[in-house]
């Protein structure tokens, strides 16, 4: 779709969206070192301005990370469908939430450590893409001018570009989540503002080569590309397939299905000590504010945030998820106050990651 509405400048649009997003991720490794707290920008926002602007950050920001897992775990569910049409987009939706919440409940440690496994496969899938990419480059040659990713093909106007940095930034939502855990960090204050910066550049880096190696493989003209819409969600794995071979363009769908649900996992962890953050300090009912003394999780939060996350997930059932499953078929990849006093900063929420 960035390349259909960039003219071919899909990279540069991923390198623009790695620079802006850099001062959020800056003001995030700021705050957090500044308040450690598991309420993240409710806390920032209460101690800067004051209560009632902080419950008002507080519920902002937890809308984000109900509605964010919310829409991954449908994603997945949808994709899985469109790769095992045998098993309901529902079922498969509500699977990635049973085995992600289960997670998550287990303790960070646990849920860190299945995070990195399914990222490491997801990272695999990314370079075998490259290498198989760099073959046929090598091979074949590009089908586009080098500089096309980063130079558009034709007539690329500002506006352009900036519509696409729109666009391309919600490829990074959810790095800010990072700052939730600081009270579980088990070393410096300043470790999670390093963490946050490293996601954020790690991503930059695999959105910018995956879509520039993409761009030069393509064989469709951008223009032409946007003259059929229908082709723009499943334009990555046609030209994998194309170019490189089916097996590793449903390796790549397969992963792509999957990973969501993972990141969900992460939106709902995060979720969950906001809840706790803001239960703690008056915001919220003080049920929210307690920790399992065996997993160190804010377990009632977490159960909470999941069920909202599953409603939501859910509850489209109707003529729109009977569309959305139809659609999904030909491409999975189309669907898609009160006083509240100044937070304390605790040493601790809970355990430290194993």
């Amino acid at each position: 779709m960035l390349d259909a509405r960039t003219n071919g400048a899909v990279a540069l649009v991923y390198v623009l969206a790695t620079i802006a997003m850099a001062f959020t991720a800056w003001s995030y490794a700021e705050m957090s070192a500044a308040i450690p707290h598991a309420g993240s920008v409710f806390a920032y926002v209460t101690q800067g301005i004051g209560p009632r602007a902080g419950f008002l950050a507080g519920w902002m920001a937890m809308l984000d990370y109900l509605l964010i897992p919310s829409v991954a775990y449908l994603f997945s569910g949808i994709a899985l469908h469109a790769l095992v049409p045998a098993i309901p987009a529902w079922a498969f939706t509500i699977a990635a939430f049973a085995i992600t919440t289960s997670l998550n409940l287990a303790g960070v440690g646990v849920a860190a450590r299945a995070g990195f496994v399914v990222l490491a496969a997801e990272i695999a899938m990314l370079a075998a893409f490259v290498v198989s990419a760099i073959v046929v480059l090598a091979v074949h040659g590009p089908a586009r001018p080098w500089s096309a990713p980063l130079a558009g093909m034709a007539d690329v106007r500002v506006g352009t570009i900036a519509g696409g940095v729109s666009i391309a930034v919600l490829s990074y939502l959810g790095f800010d989540a990072i700052a939730s855990f600081a009270e579980e960090s088990s070393g410096d204050s300043r470790q999670v503002g390093s963490a946050i910066f490293f996601c954020l550049a790690a991503a930059g880096v695999l959105f910018v080569a995956q879509s520039y190696l993409a761009a030069v493989l393509s064989p469709i003209d951008p223009a032409a590309l946007a003259a059929r819409p229908a082709a723009q969600g499943t334009a990555f794995y046609d030209l994998t397939r194309q170019a490189i071979g089916p097996p590793l363009a449903t390796a790549l769908a397969a992963t792509k299905a999957i990973g969501p649900a993972f990141a969900a996992m992460a939106g709902q962890a995060a979720a969950a000590r906001l809840l706790f953050g803001m239960a703690r300090d008056g915001g919220l009912p003080r049920a929210l504010a307690t920790i399992d003394r065996r997993r160190g999780v804010p377990r009632a939060a977490l159960l909470s945030a999941g069920a909202l996350t599953l409603v939501v997930a859910v509850a489209p059932r109707g003529r729109r998820m009977a569309s959305c499953r139809s659609r999904a078929r030909r491409s999975p990849y189309r669907c898609w106050p009160p006083r509240a006093r100044r937070p304390r900063v605790p040493a601790s929420c809970g355990s430290p990651p194993a």
